[in-house]
């Protein structure tokens, strides 16, 4: 689970454990969309 801090941008794991988070790019193209960082 996860709680957000006062600042109301960090997020941490409500048992203040290690976590980590990822993301990826991904292009709209007709048809769809294309995963870039796969």
């Amino acid at each position: 689970e996860t709680e957000v801090l006062k600042d109301r941008w960090t997020v941490v794991t409500k048992d203040r454990q290690l976590s980590a988070q990822y993301e990826h790019t991904i292009a709209v193209v007709p048809g769809g969309c294309r995963v870039l960082t796969a």
